[in-house]
């Protein structure tokens, strides 16, 4: 009951299949800067929603949304777009707009609540409104929020990248 021993060299020379693969599944495209700036857009307008939606429904701005709507853009732009160091900023300013956008989309809920219309109509046909509406009601914690998100953004991009 002798064993043969293998010959010293490639394992798989005499024919061997391995039972698992050598190499590791090829890893997702990274590094990608115009990838990643889509994919933060469409992070931003889809964030901008839900943080209008949910501000609108409770008819007041929560800053831990801001906050979150900051990070999940950067997030996602380091994720998809690499390490490139224009996406940090561009979160950053990506996030301002996407809080600005969130909180005239919340704007518009209150109205359309209070008019019993849509708020979709009161949102395109009213924008200009809203934004006046906005400007008589912005305050310190507006502009808080506002340097929370783009800073969430910032640091979200660069913690993705890490």
């Amino acid at each position: 009951m002798s064993q043969s021993v293998p010959p010293p060299g490639n394992p798989f020379a005499q024919g061997a299949v391995p039972s698992a693969p050598f190499a590791p599944p090829p890893a997702p495209a990274r590094d990608n800067i115009a990838l990643g700036l889509a994919a933060a857009v469409v992070t931003a307008l889809v964030a901008a929603g839900v943080y209008g939606g949910i501000a609108g429904a409770i008819e007041r701005e929560i800053g831990w949304a801001a906050i979150g709507v900051g990070f999940l853009i950067g997030l996602v732009a380091g994720k998809v777009g690499g390490a490139n160091p224009v996406l940090p900023v561009v979160s950053g300013a990506l996030a301002l707009g996407a809080v600005y956008l969130g909180q005239i989309v919340g704007i518009a809920i209150i109205v359309a609540k209070e008019l019993n219309v849509s708020a979709t109509d009161v949102f395109l046909d009213h924008f200009g409104l809203l934004t006046d509406a906005w400007n008589e009601g912005k305050d310190v914690m507006t502009f808080l929020f506002f340097a929370l998100a783009a800073f969430a953004a910032f640091s979200g991009a660069k913690k993705a990248t890490s």
